[in-house]
């Protein structure tokens, strides 16, 4: 009897994510429906105007979309560099010594931190140091905004990823060295074949949070509603649009809010599904 109450409650909480899921894109397709009949779902796409003036209403998610890819990308870029070497040192390298546990207790710190604290570290220190640089003479912008998110999920991936390297069973690690294999030629030839799948899902999941990233890049993005055509250009982003204009949004303008918020969910499940195609495509191979 209480075998089959706890596999009814297995059963009820597994068919709630699909329900969930279900439940919010049917939410936001309704909701979106008005602007997506109105301009068209491609024209709505591609469109880089955004008018909301009584009686020439227009609007659309290129500008917001291009903002997201751009900030998205660079953070990645940035992230990468940093992450994968702070992996390599918690999971391998200093593997089980204090050292490793103490910066390993750091990086989980730093995962946790609320965006929030690293949009205000960003806007009173990055951004007058890049204006002190005249990198960018307002401080703000994509290249602002990307840096502190890289800042951002550099814990996030590097903790995910020492994980996985530390899944790596020692018996390959042994036998590589037996026969003569340098710790690089482990770490190339046995730790990232192995530990890849893994490695790599978890930079799908920090591109995840820099995609649905709201506040931190609010504050420090400039938050214009143009398509950016340069590193230090300010624009905006499919979550600090909605942000900034949803509290004072109505009718068409909040349809089509609620449109590009549609938009964030299908990037963000079509990145997801990539990714996992390609941790299958590496497991396989």
């Amino acid at each position: 009897m209480n075998d089959r109450i706890f596999r009814i409650i297995l059963f009820s909480s597994a068919l709630l994510m699909p329900v969930i899921c279900g439940g919010v894109i049917y939410s936001l397709t309704t909701d979106a429906s008005e602007a997506l009949g109105h301009f068209g779902f491609f024209h709505f796409l591609t469109s880089s105007e955004w008018n909301y003036t009584e009686g020439a209403e227009s609007y659309g998610a290129l500008p917001f979309i291009t903002g997201t890819i751009l900030t998205t990308l660079l953070a990645l870029l940035f992230c990468i560099p940093f992450s994968l070497p702070v992996s390599l040192f918690v999971g391998e390298y200093f593997k089980g010594t204090k050292m490793a546990e103490m910066l390993g207790t750091v990086t989980d710190l730093l995962a946790g931190i609320p965006s929030i604290i690293y949009g205000l570290w960003g806007f009173y220190t990055l951004r007058p140091l890049i204006m002190a640089l005249n990198i960018s003479p307002q401080g703000s912008g994509i290249l602002t905004a990307s840096l502190v998110l890289a800042i951002m999920i550099v814990p996030y991936a590097a903790s995910l990823s020492a994980e996985f390297i530390k899944m790596v069973p020692n018996e390959l690690k042994e036998g590589a060295y037996s026969m003569g294999a340098t710790r690089a030629e482990v770490i190339r030839h046995v730790i990232f074949p192995v530990a890849g799948p893994g490695i790599f899902s978890s930079y799908i999941l920090a591109i995840g949070r820099a995609l649905g990233e709201t506040m931190t890049v609010t504050m420090l993005i400039g938050n214009t509603n143009n398509i950016p055509h340069s590193l230090t250009s300010t624009g905006n982003t499919m979550a600090s649009i909605i942000a900034n204009q949803f509290g004072e949004a109505e009718g068409l303008r909040l349809s089509s809010l609620i449109a590009i918020a549609l938009v964030l969910f299908l990037i963000t499940a079509l990145i997801n599904m990539i990714g996992k195609f390609l941790i299958k495509r590496a497991r396989i191979m």
